[in-house]
Protein backbone atom coordinates (compact mmCIF):
# COMPACT_ATOMS: atom_id res chain seq x y z
CA UNK A 1 0.00 0.00 0.00
CA UNK A 2 1.68 3.47 -0.69
CA UNK A 3 0.93 6.95 0.77
CA UNK A 4 -2.42 8.91 0.20
CA UNK A 5 -0.06 11.02 -2.69
CA UNK A 6 1.19 8.11 -4.35
CA UNK A 7 -2.25 6.42 -4.71
CA UNK A 8 -3.00 10.28 -6.17
CA UNK A 9 -0.13 10.62 -8.48
CA UNK A 10 -0.82 6.87 -9.98
CA UNK A 11 -4.34 8.05 -10.91
CA UNK A 12 -3.20 11.55 -12.12
CA UNK A 13 -1.04 9.52 -14.46
CA UNK A 14 -3.69 6.97 -15.31
CA UNK A 15 -7.15 9.70 -15.98
CA UNK A 16 -7.05 11.63 -19.03
CA UNK A 17 -8.42 14.79 -16.84
CA UNK A 18 -5.76 17.51 -16.83
CA UNK A 19 -4.89 19.48 -13.81
CA UNK A 20 -7.08 21.97 -12.67
CA UNK A 21 -7.42 24.89 -15.16
CA UNK A 22 -9.26 25.84 -17.90
CA UNK A 23 -8.56 22.44 -19.95
CA UNK A 24 -9.78 20.73 -17.07
CA UNK A 25 -13.07 22.95 -17.46
CA UNK A 26 -13.22 22.25 -21.60
CA UNK A 27 -12.21 18.29 -20.85
CA UNK A 28 -15.43 18.39 -18.02
CA UNK A 29 -17.59 19.80 -20.79
CA UNK A 30 -16.19 17.33 -23.62
CA UNK A 31 -16.94 14.43 -20.83
CA UNK A 32 -20.33 15.38 -20.74
CA UNK A 33 -21.03 15.87 -24.29
CA UNK A 34 -19.63 12.60 -25.26
CA UNK A 35 -21.59 10.53 -22.65
CA UNK A 36 -24.14 11.96 -24.30
CA UNK A 37 -23.10 10.86 -27.76
CA UNK A 38 -22.27 7.19 -26.22
CA UNK A 39 -25.71 6.99 -25.05
CA UNK A 40 -27.17 8.26 -28.43
CA UNK A 41 -24.93 6.34 -30.62
CA UNK A 42 -25.87 3.06 -28.67
CA UNK A 43 -29.33 3.67 -28.59
CA UNK A 44 -30.09 5.72 -31.73
CA UNK A 45 -31.03 2.34 -34.50
CA UNK A 46 -33.08 0.60 -31.79
CA UNK A 47 -34.72 3.93 -30.70
CA UNK A 48 -35.70 5.10 -34.24
CA UNK A 49 -37.17 1.30 -35.28
CA UNK A 50 -38.17 0.12 -31.93
CA UNK A 51 -39.76 3.07 -30.74
CA UNK A 52 -40.56 5.33 -33.92
CA UNK A 53 -41.46 2.88 -36.46
CA UNK A 54 -38.56 3.63 -39.04
CA UNK A 55 -37.42 0.94 -41.60
CA UNK A 56 -33.40 0.10 -41.37
CA UNK A 57 -33.35 0.77 -44.57
CA UNK A 58 -34.57 5.08 -43.74
CA UNK A 59 -32.55 4.88 -40.91
CA UNK A 60 -29.51 4.32 -42.98
CA UNK A 61 -30.68 7.19 -46.15
CA UNK A 62 -31.96 9.12 -44.04
CA UNK A 63 -28.07 9.28 -41.63
CA UNK A 64 -26.33 8.98 -44.91
CA UNK A 65 -27.96 12.10 -46.97
CA UNK A 66 -28.22 14.03 -43.60
CA UNK A 67 -24.38 13.52 -42.57
CA UNK A 68 -23.87 14.59 -46.49
CA UNK A 69 -25.74 17.73 -46.07
CA UNK A 70 -23.85 17.81 -42.63
CA UNK A 71 -21.04 18.87 -44.41
CA UNK A 72 -21.57 22.08 -45.46
CA UNK A 73 -21.51 23.99 -42.52
CA UNK A 74 -18.49 23.05 -41.61
CA UNK A 75 -16.28 25.87 -43.71
CA UNK A 76 -19.15 28.46 -42.59
CA UNK A 77 -19.11 28.04 -39.21
CA UNK A 78 -15.44 27.86 -38.61
CA UNK A 79 -15.41 31.06 -40.23
CA UNK A 80 -17.83 32.11 -37.75
CA UNK A 81 -15.86 31.41 -34.89
CA UNK A 82 -12.93 33.56 -35.85
CA UNK A 83 -14.98 36.59 -36.33
CA UNK A 84 -16.95 35.80 -32.97
CA UNK A 85 -15.73 34.79 -29.15
CA UNK A 86 -15.31 30.67 -30.02
CA UNK A 87 -16.02 30.42 -26.56
CA UNK A 88 -19.94 31.65 -26.51
CA UNK A 89 -20.27 30.29 -30.31
CA UNK A 90 -19.92 26.74 -28.80
CA UNK A 91 -21.96 27.05 -25.82
CA UNK A 92 -24.70 28.59 -28.46
CA UNK A 93 -24.25 25.69 -30.62
CA UNK A 94 -24.56 23.24 -27.91
CA UNK A 95 -27.65 24.35 -26.72
CA UNK A 96 -29.19 24.51 -30.70
CA UNK A 97 -27.97 21.06 -30.45
CA UNK A 98 -29.79 19.94 -27.09
CA UNK A 99 -33.32 21.17 -28.75
CA UNK A 100 -32.72 18.88 -32.28
CA UNK A 101 -31.99 16.21 -29.62
CA UNK A 102 -35.20 16.51 -27.84
CA UNK A 103 -37.00 17.04 -31.13
CA UNK A 104 -36.04 12.96 -32.09
CA UNK A 105 -38.90 12.63 -29.62
CA UNK A 106 -41.20 13.62 -31.83
CA UNK A 107 -40.26 12.40 -35.23
CA UNK A 108 -43.00 9.85 -36.51
CA UNK A 109 -42.44 9.61 -40.67
CA UNK A 110 -39.11 9.29 -42.50
CA UNK A 111 -39.77 13.39 -43.49
CA UNK A 112 -39.73 14.38 -39.94
CA UNK A 113 -37.30 12.01 -39.26
CA UNK A 114 -34.78 13.31 -42.12
CA UNK A 115 -35.26 17.11 -41.13
CA UNK A 116 -34.10 16.74 -37.90
CA UNK A 117 -31.12 14.15 -38.76
CA UNK A 118 -30.39 16.55 -40.87
CA UNK A 119 -30.01 20.15 -38.25
CA UNK A 120 -28.32 17.35 -35.83
CA UNK A 121 -25.83 17.08 -39.17
CA UNK A 122 -25.33 20.90 -39.68
CA UNK A 123 -24.56 21.43 -36.23
CA UNK A 124 -22.54 18.32 -35.51
CA UNK A 125 -20.16 19.45 -38.46
CA UNK A 126 -19.69 23.29 -37.57
CA UNK A 127 -19.49 22.55 -34.05
CA UNK A 128 -16.50 20.56 -34.82
CA UNK A 129 -15.15 23.28 -36.32
CA UNK A 130 -16.01 25.44 -33.53
CA UNK A 131 -14.54 23.51 -30.96
CA UNK A 132 -11.10 23.43 -32.76
CA UNK A 133 -10.78 26.87 -32.75
CA UNK A 134 -11.73 26.66 -29.13
CA UNK A 135 -8.98 24.49 -28.71
CA UNK A 136 -6.51 26.43 -30.41
CA UNK A 137 -7.74 29.76 -27.90
CA UNK A 138 -7.33 27.42 -24.59
CA UNK A 139 -4.70 25.82 -25.29
CA UNK A 140 -2.60 28.80 -27.08
CA UNK A 141 -0.12 28.00 -29.77
CA UNK A 142 2.61 26.16 -27.37
CA UNK A 143 -0.70 23.73 -25.89
CA UNK A 144 -2.66 23.73 -28.31
CA UNK A 145 -1.79 20.04 -29.87
CA UNK A 146 -1.58 18.70 -26.23
CA UNK A 147 -5.24 20.04 -25.49
CA UNK A 148 -6.34 18.34 -29.10
CA UNK A 149 -4.98 15.08 -27.89
CA UNK A 150 -6.24 15.43 -23.93
CA UNK A 151 -9.91 16.08 -25.13
CA UNK A 152 -9.67 13.21 -27.80
CA UNK A 153 -8.70 10.58 -24.69
CA UNK A 154 -11.81 12.50 -22.85
CA UNK A 155 -14.08 11.61 -25.80
CA UNK A 156 -13.06 8.38 -26.08
CA UNK A 157 -13.69 7.69 -22.21
CA UNK A 158 -16.89 9.79 -22.62
CA UNK A 159 -18.34 7.79 -25.29
CA UNK A 160 -17.39 4.32 -23.35
CA UNK A 161 -18.74 5.35 -19.88
CA UNK A 162 -22.17 6.74 -22.25
CA UNK A 163 -22.60 3.18 -24.11
CA UNK A 164 -22.43 1.25 -20.85
CA UNK A 165 -25.15 3.31 -19.29
CA UNK A 166 -27.43 3.00 -22.20
CA UNK A 167 -26.83 -1.20 -21.98
CA UNK A 168 -30.30 -0.83 -19.63
CA UNK A 169 -32.20 0.41 -22.69
CA UNK A 170 -31.15 -2.02 -24.65
CA UNK A 171 -32.06 -4.98 -21.65
CA UNK A 172 -35.38 -3.32 -20.66
CA UNK A 173 -36.13 -2.44 -24.67
CA UNK A 174 -39.35 -0.38 -24.81
CA UNK A 175 -39.89 3.00 -25.90
CA UNK A 176 -39.58 4.72 -22.96
CA UNK A 177 -36.20 3.37 -22.48
CA UNK A 178 -35.31 4.73 -25.73
CA UNK A 179 -36.67 7.64 -25.20
CA UNK A 180 -34.95 7.94 -21.49
CA UNK A 181 -31.46 8.02 -23.69
CA UNK A 182 -32.35 10.83 -25.59
CA UNK A 183 -33.15 12.45 -23.00
CA UNK A 184 -29.92 11.73 -21.63
CA UNK A 185 -28.55 13.15 -24.50
CA UNK A 186 -30.28 16.29 -23.97
CA UNK A 187 -29.14 17.10 -21.00
CA UNK A 188 -25.46 16.12 -21.54
CA UNK A 189 -25.64 18.67 -23.92
CA UNK A 190 -27.01 21.66 -21.57
CA UNK A 191 -24.34 20.37 -18.89
CA UNK A 192 -21.69 20.58 -21.58
CA UNK A 193 -22.75 24.33 -22.47
CA UNK A 194 -22.70 25.48 -19.06
CA UNK A 195 -19.41 24.34 -18.05
CA UNK A 196 -18.30 25.68 -21.10
CA UNK A 197 -19.29 29.53 -20.21
CA UNK A 198 -17.29 29.03 -17.22
CA UNK A 199 -14.47 29.80 -19.56
CA UNK A 200 -12.91 33.24 -19.95
CA UNK A 201 -14.24 34.75 -23.78
CA UNK A 202 -11.63 35.14 -26.22
CA UNK A 203 -12.63 38.05 -28.57
CA UNK A 204 -11.47 37.40 -32.14
CA UNK A 205 -9.02 39.84 -34.04
CA UNK A 206 -11.48 42.12 -36.13
CA UNK A 207 -10.98 40.72 -39.97
CA UNK A 208 -13.69 40.31 -43.39
CA UNK A 209 -15.29 36.99 -42.53
CA UNK A 210 -15.00 36.80 -46.51
CA UNK A 211 -10.92 37.09 -46.53
CA UNK A 212 -11.06 34.02 -43.87
CA UNK A 213 -13.51 31.41 -45.23
CA UNK A 214 -12.27 32.19 -48.56
CA UNK A 215 -8.81 32.04 -48.11
CA UNK A 216 -9.05 28.64 -46.80
CA UNK A 217 -10.36 27.20 -49.60
CA UNK A 218 -8.09 28.57 -51.92
CA UNK A 219 -5.24 27.36 -50.01
CA UNK A 220 -3.71 25.16 -52.81
CA UNK A 221 -0.60 23.82 -50.24
CA UNK A 222 -3.10 23.91 -47.41
CA UNK A 223 -5.97 21.35 -48.86
CA UNK A 224 -3.05 19.11 -50.40
CA UNK A 225 -2.05 18.12 -46.90
CA UNK A 226 -5.29 18.26 -45.27
CA UNK A 227 -6.37 15.86 -48.41
CA UNK A 228 -3.64 13.36 -47.63
CA UNK A 229 -4.73 13.44 -43.95
CA UNK A 230 -8.15 12.68 -45.04
CA UNK A 231 -6.96 9.94 -46.85
CA UNK A 232 -5.72 7.89 -44.05
CA UNK A 233 -8.89 9.15 -42.05
CA UNK A 234 -10.49 6.21 -43.83
CA UNK A 235 -9.17 4.08 -41.47
CA UNK A 236 -11.71 4.56 -38.77
CA UNK A 237 -14.43 3.41 -41.11
CA UNK A 238 -11.97 0.25 -41.28
CA UNK A 239 -11.99 0.02 -37.52
CA UNK A 240 -15.71 0.52 -36.90
CA UNK A 241 -17.26 -1.30 -40.02
CA UNK A 242 -15.30 -3.09 -42.14
CA UNK A 243 -13.23 -5.25 -38.97
CA UNK A 244 -16.67 -6.59 -37.52
CA UNK A 245 -17.49 -7.51 -40.84
CA UNK A 246 -14.46 -9.23 -41.45
CA UNK A 247 -14.44 -10.72 -38.30
CA UNK A 248 -17.71 -12.60 -39.11
CA UNK A 249 -17.44 -13.39 -42.22
CA UNK A 250 -13.14 -14.14 -43.13
CA UNK A 251 -12.22 -15.57 -39.42
CA UNK A 252 -12.84 -18.15 -37.23
CA UNK A 253 -12.58 -15.84 -34.36
CA UNK A 254 -15.88 -15.70 -32.23
CA UNK A 255 -18.43 -13.09 -32.55
CA UNK A 256 -17.02 -11.82 -29.13
CA UNK A 257 -13.53 -10.76 -30.45
CA UNK A 258 -15.42 -7.62 -32.26
CA UNK A 259 -16.63 -6.08 -28.77
CA UNK A 260 -12.70 -7.08 -27.23
CA UNK A 261 -11.34 -5.89 -30.55
CA UNK A 262 -13.18 -1.98 -30.14
CA UNK A 263 -12.74 -2.14 -26.22
CA UNK A 264 -8.97 -2.65 -26.84
CA UNK A 265 -8.56 0.64 -29.26
CA UNK A 266 -10.94 2.73 -26.48
CA UNK A 267 -8.74 1.83 -23.52
CA UNK A 268 -5.31 2.56 -25.28
CA UNK A 269 -6.40 5.68 -26.66
CA UNK A 270 -7.51 6.98 -22.95
CA UNK A 271 -4.16 5.83 -21.69
CA UNK A 272 -1.78 6.79 -24.68
CA UNK A 273 -3.54 10.15 -26.90
CA UNK A 274 -1.46 12.24 -24.86
CA UNK A 275 1.66 10.58 -23.89
CA UNK A 276 1.98 10.02 -28.08
CA UNK A 277 0.98 13.90 -28.91
CA UNK A 278 4.34 14.60 -28.14
CA UNK A 279 6.07 13.75 -31.38
CA UNK A 280 4.07 15.81 -33.11
CA UNK A 281 4.45 19.92 -31.90
CA UNK A 282 4.91 21.63 -34.88
CA UNK A 283 4.79 21.04 -39.26
CA UNK A 284 7.80 19.12 -39.98
CA UNK A 285 8.17 16.97 -36.96
CA UNK A 286 4.22 16.39 -37.44
CA UNK A 287 4.55 15.43 -41.01
CA UNK A 288 7.58 12.70 -39.70
CA UNK A 289 4.80 11.66 -37.52
CA UNK A 290 2.38 11.60 -40.00
CA UNK A 291 4.42 9.36 -42.47
CA UNK A 292 4.87 6.94 -39.64
CA UNK A 293 1.27 6.56 -39.04
CA UNK A 294 0.70 5.63 -42.47
CA UNK A 295 3.41 2.90 -42.30
CA UNK A 296 2.10 1.59 -39.30
CA UNK A 297 -1.36 1.70 -39.97
CA UNK A 298 -0.63 -0.31 -43.16
CA UNK A 299 1.17 -2.78 -41.21
CA UNK A 300 -2.19 -2.66 -39.04
CA UNK A 301 -4.27 -3.47 -42.15
CA UNK A 302 -1.78 -7.05 -43.60
CA UNK A 303 -2.63 -8.47 -39.90
CA UNK A 304 -5.96 -8.06 -39.86
CA UNK A 305 -5.77 -9.52 -43.40
CA UNK A 306 -3.78 -12.65 -42.45
CA UNK A 307 -6.61 -13.75 -39.98
CA UNK A 308 -8.48 -14.95 -42.42
CA UNK A 309 -6.28 -17.99 -42.95
CA UNK A 310 -5.00 -18.95 -39.97
CA UNK A 311 -6.57 -21.05 -37.17
CA UNK A 312 -8.84 -19.92 -34.80
CA UNK A 313 -6.46 -19.02 -31.35
CA UNK A 314 -4.02 -17.42 -34.05
CA UNK A 315 -6.84 -15.44 -35.62
CA UNK A 316 -8.09 -13.84 -32.33
CA UNK A 317 -4.19 -12.83 -31.30
CA UNK A 318 -3.27 -11.52 -34.95
CA UNK A 319 -6.68 -9.50 -34.75
CA UNK A 320 -5.94 -8.03 -31.08
CA UNK A 321 -2.58 -7.37 -32.13
CA UNK A 322 -3.06 -5.54 -35.13
CA UNK A 323 -5.56 -3.54 -33.41
CA UNK A 324 -2.86 -2.74 -30.80
CA UNK A 325 -0.29 -1.60 -33.93
CA UNK A 326 -3.79 0.33 -35.57
CA UNK A 327 -4.26 2.88 -32.29
CA UNK A 328 -0.73 3.74 -32.52
CA UNK A 329 -1.19 4.51 -35.71
CA UNK A 330 -4.49 5.84 -35.20
CA UNK A 331 -3.13 8.04 -32.61
CA UNK A 332 -0.13 9.30 -34.24
CA UNK A 333 -2.37 10.11 -37.14
CA UNK A 334 -4.53 12.04 -35.42
CA UNK A 335 -1.62 14.00 -33.65
CA UNK A 336 0.24 15.15 -36.31
CA UNK A 337 -3.05 15.90 -38.52
CA UNK A 338 -3.84 18.07 -35.57
CA UNK A 339 -0.57 20.07 -35.82
CA UNK A 340 -0.62 20.59 -39.63
CA UNK A 341 -3.82 21.79 -39.99
CA UNK A 342 -2.77 24.33 -37.54
CA UNK A 343 0.65 25.21 -37.95
CA UNK A 344 0.09 25.27 -41.97
CA UNK A 345 -3.12 27.41 -41.29
CA UNK A 346 -3.64 31.53 -41.57
CA UNK A 347 -3.41 32.70 -37.88
CA UNK A 348 -5.94 34.81 -37.80
CA UNK A 349 -7.95 32.17 -39.78
CA UNK A 350 -7.71 28.74 -37.86
CA UNK A 351 -11.55 28.30 -37.42
CA UNK A 352 -12.09 28.43 -41.15
CA UNK A 353 -9.26 25.84 -42.18
CA UNK A 354 -10.31 23.44 -39.47
CA UNK A 355 -13.52 23.80 -41.29
CA UNK A 356 -11.92 23.02 -44.31
CA UNK A 357 -9.95 20.23 -42.70
CA UNK A 358 -12.85 18.54 -41.28
CA UNK A 359 -14.55 19.00 -44.04
CA UNK A 360 -12.28 17.12 -46.71
CA UNK A 361 -12.20 14.51 -43.45
CA UNK A 362 -15.64 14.01 -43.86
CA UNK A 363 -16.17 13.75 -47.28
CA UNK A 364 -14.01 10.67 -47.11
CA UNK A 365 -15.83 9.11 -44.01
CA UNK A 366 -18.95 9.23 -46.41
CA UNK A 367 -17.26 7.64 -49.00
CA UNK A 368 -15.55 5.22 -47.09
CA UNK A 369 -18.17 2.57 -45.79
CA UNK A 370 -19.59 1.87 -49.46
CA UNK A 371 -15.60 1.91 -50.94
CA UNK A 372 -14.13 -0.35 -48.11
CA UNK A 373 -16.89 -2.67 -48.14
CA UNK A 374 -16.82 -3.26 -51.59
CA UNK A 375 -13.08 -3.38 -51.60
CA UNK A 376 -12.31 -5.45 -48.58
CA UNK A 377 -15.59 -7.71 -47.77
CA UNK A 378 -15.67 -8.83 -51.32
CA UNK A 379 -12.58 -8.34 -52.14
CA UNK A 380 -11.03 -10.52 -49.90
CA UNK A 381 -6.82 -10.02 -48.28
CA UNK A 382 -6.28 -8.57 -51.92
CA UNK A 383 -8.55 -5.76 -50.62
CA UNK A 384 -6.79 -4.85 -47.25
CA UNK A 385 -3.20 -4.74 -49.29
CA UNK A 386 -5.01 -2.61 -51.20
CA UNK A 387 -5.48 -0.09 -48.56
CA UNK A 388 -2.39 -0.72 -46.78
CA UNK A 389 -0.78 0.40 -49.62
CA UNK A 390 -2.84 3.68 -49.90
CA UNK A 391 -2.33 4.10 -46.63
CA UNK A 392 1.38 3.71 -46.88
CA UNK A 393 1.62 5.56 -50.19
CA UNK A 394 -0.20 8.80 -48.72
CA UNK A 395 2.08 8.78 -45.34
CA UNK A 396 5.13 8.94 -47.53
CA UNK A 397 3.68 12.32 -49.60
CA UNK A 398 3.11 14.38 -46.48
CA UNK A 399 6.12 15.48 -45.75
CA UNK A 400 6.83 16.57 -49.07
CA UNK A 401 3.65 18.16 -49.13
CA UNK A 402 4.07 19.95 -46.01
CA UNK A 403 7.80 21.20 -47.00
CA UNK A 404 5.74 23.12 -50.20
CA UNK A 405 2.91 24.16 -47.63
CA UNK A 406 5.59 26.33 -45.70
CA UNK A 407 7.48 27.02 -48.24
CA UNK A 408 4.06 28.61 -50.10
CA UNK A 409 3.45 30.13 -46.62
CA UNK A 410 7.00 31.85 -46.14
CA UNK A 411 6.76 33.41 -49.72
CA UNK A 412 3.24 34.72 -48.67
CA UNK A 413 4.22 36.85 -45.63
CA UNK A 414 4.86 40.23 -45.55
CA UNK A 415 8.72 40.94 -45.25
CA UNK A 416 9.97 43.46 -43.36
CA UNK A 417 10.81 46.42 -45.85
Amino acid sequence: MGTTAEVDDRWRSLSPLPPPGRLRTLSLATLANTIGTGLWVTGAALFLTRAVGLTPTEVGVGLTLAGLVGLTASVPLGGLADQCDPRSLRAVLQLAQAAVAAAYLLVDSFPVFLLVATLDALLISGNLAVRAALVAAVGGPQGRVHAFATLRAVANLGVALGAGLAAFALVVDTGWAYRLLVLGNVATYLVSAALIMRLPAYPPARRPLRQRAGRALRDGPFLAVAGASAVLSVHHVALTLVLPLWVVAHTDAPLATVSALLLVNTLLTVLLAVRLSGSARHAVPAATTMRRAGLVLAAGMLLWAASAVVPTTVAVGLLLGATVIYTLGDLWHAGAGATLAYDLAAPDALGAYQGVDGLLAGLVRAAGPALLTWLIIDGGPVGWLALAGLLALTGFAVPPLTRRALADRADRSPHPG
